[in-house]
């Protein structure tokens, strides 16, 4: 369970270095989209190509964050119910929810996504607006997304049934020590 565990530390890091990239993603999102504002409202000028880079961006940070948000335990929860279990149930529950939901969910969406990004890429296809971006870039953030979502899945997954085996602490106090 030891090494299991170590991979879960690089997993966990993995996902935490790619949320310190987006942060500045989202900052140079913030500053195309103030400048093309500003261009448009001083200049009357615009373009294509800044209104989807924006896009590109807060896609980006969306979709590669997922991973982040699992791990630090800031996705939606329904807690009318859960909450008043215990913590083993609890655990229960979050492993099923993986193994037959998220796990198979990044897996599919992968799988389905994949040749639509390498069609893309070998055709050069680009947006149909006037000075557009290349689709596939925008595009191969899904299955890059979905991969660190996947990982951080695997990772919750081991942490809890180390929970469970009495092999690690409990995931739910190490997500709140984190905030």
């Amino acid at each position: 369970m030891r090494g299991l565990l170590q991979l879960c530390r690089g997993i966990d890091l993995l996902n935490t270095q790619v949320n310190r990239l987006a942060k500045w993603l989202l900052l140079v999102a913030i500053f195309v989209s103030v400048g093309n504002a500003l261009m448009r409202k001083l200049f009357s000028i615009s373009s294509n190509a800044y209104l989807e880079l924006q896009w590109y961006l807060f896609s980006a940070v969306f979709l590669l964050c997922a991973g982040y948000a699992l791990l630090r335990g800031e996705h939606v929860r329904i807690d009318l119910i859960y909450g008043r279990l215990s913590r083993r149930t609890q655990i229960l529950i979050e492993i099923f929810g993986t193994l037959v939901f998220l796990l198979p969910f990044c897996v599919i969406t992968v799988d389905l996504v994949w040749p639509v990004v390498v069609d893309k890429f070998h055709s050069g296809e680009t947006s149909p607006n006037e000075g557009g971006l290349l689709f596939w870039p925008a595009w191969a953030l899904i299955p890059a997304g979905f991969t660190l979502l996947g990982l951080q899945g695997v990772s919750e997954l081991i942490k809890r049934i180390a929970f469970l085996t009495g092999d690690g602490p409990d995931p739910l106090r190490d997500q709140i020590k984190s905030h």
